[in-house]
């Protein structure tokens, strides 16, 4: 399988399983995609593989603002600006990372894809070293020079009922 079909395939699972629509639409720069928590946005200038993981990861973050006030109040402090870096906050900054990648490879494993595991767990650690960067220097680095070739395995998080409710978006709504 490759990354346009497993992109369809996530896709077409996330709107018919749990109604939220995946829109490929302009998103504000420099971001790559957008979720409200009924919507998942990706930008039109990604290439599958990027557009996959974008998803992919949102989707995670859609599963943690629609089951947690304390997630979605997180996501919305550590984006957009910088996050006070007492480590204990970053902790709880790349957790809430963590899950929902592992949310997503629960997501990809539930739409019949799992080839990509190894694939998911460095673009997962390579968004986190963005992420760590950006919180620790401001600057936004160009995202593929985090990667590596190897990552540590992820373990799929089983994704808890919910029911997809609006919220003020991060970047572009």
């Amino acid at each position: 399988m490759d990354f346009t079909e497993a992109y369809n395939a996530v896709q077409d699972y996330i709107e018919r399983r749990y109604g939220i629509p995946v829109v490929i639409s302009d998103v504000v720069d420099p971001n790559t995609g957008d979720f409200n928590g009924v919507e998942i946005h990706v930008d039109f200038d990604m290439d599958p593989e990027m557009a996959l993981f974008i998803v992919l990861h949102l989707f995670g973050h859609t599963v943690q603002w629609n089951v947690s006030k304390e997630l979605r109040d997180l996501g919305i402090e550590s984006s957009g600006s910088l996050p006070d870096l007492d480590p204990a906050r970053l902790e709880r900054i790349r957790r809430y990372e963590q899950d929902a990648s592992r949310y997503s490879l629960r997501l990809l494993h539930d739409a019949g894809i799992t080839e990509f595991d190894a694939w998911l767990a460095r673009w997962v650690e390579a968004d986190w070293r963005y992420l760590e960067n950006f919180y620790h220097t401001g600057a936004r680095a160009d995202f593929r020079a985090f990667f590596r070739s190897t990552a540590e395995p992820l373990t799929p998080l089983d994704i808890p009922a919910f029911t997809p409710q609006r919220w003020v978006s991060r970047w572009s709504f």
